[in-house]
């Protein structure tokens, strides 16, 4: 039960990415040609879990291949639900220089584990849900995560935010990716448990 609360809050993290609940306005052509392969992704996305959807997302390759070296697969493939706030390869190249590396290495297993589930949340929590539970809570909404620690999910400018244990922030840049055990959020960001 640990380990699928931990693949839930990996997945969560996932999926704050993205701003929930926020109509996209594109601030240029090119953000609404990404827009638009967004939607797309989304639909594909509800006929696979959650590992076939960040696997069928180039952007996610980074957050796929450790999820493998975690062994973390069939536990993310579960029934969940889950959600997961997925760091995008972005999110990865922002950690300093070797970090992903170091984590990857069969002695690290324990604590790519740890980081992976941080970003897991058990339950189905789309964007609408999110923002309500913000609001609801005077503008900040702490949620548990698989790995047991927490993350603050707060609104700047309309996008969600998440807040690590170390104050470390994320925002969610794409959400509500479907999957057929949960959603996804993406975020910018990795977030890292203490």
């Amino acid at each position: 039960m640990k380990l699928a609360k931990t693949i839930g809050a990996f997945v969560l993290m996932g999926v704050i990415t993205t701003s929930c609940g926020e109509k996209k306005t594109a601030d240029s052509t090119e953000m609404a040609d990404t827009t638009a392969v967004e939607m797309d992704t989304m639909a594909v996305a509800e006929t696979g879990n959650i590992v076939d959807v960040a696997a069928g997302n180039a952007d996610f390759s980074t957050l796929v291949a450790a999820v493998k070296a975690a062994g973390l697969v069939e536990t993310l493939s579960g029934t969940g639900p889950f959600t997961v706030f997925a760091p995008n390869d972005a999110a990865f190249a922002k950690l300093p220089a070797g970090t992903v590396d170091n984590l990857l290495k069969p002695e690290n297993l324990e604590k790519l584990k740890s980081v992976l589930t941080y970003h897991v949340v058990a339950g189905k929590f789309d964007a609408a849900s999110v923002m309500d539970a913000i609001e609801k809570n005077n503008g900040k909404y702490t949620v548990t995560t698989v790995q047991g620690g927490k993350i603050n999910l707060s609104l700047k400018d309309g996008k969600v935010m998440l807040e690590d244990a170390n104050g470390g922030m994320s925002t969610v840049i794409l959400a509500d990716v479907a999957a057929s055990n949960g959603v996804i959020h993406a975020i910018d960001t990795v977030v890292m448990p203490k």
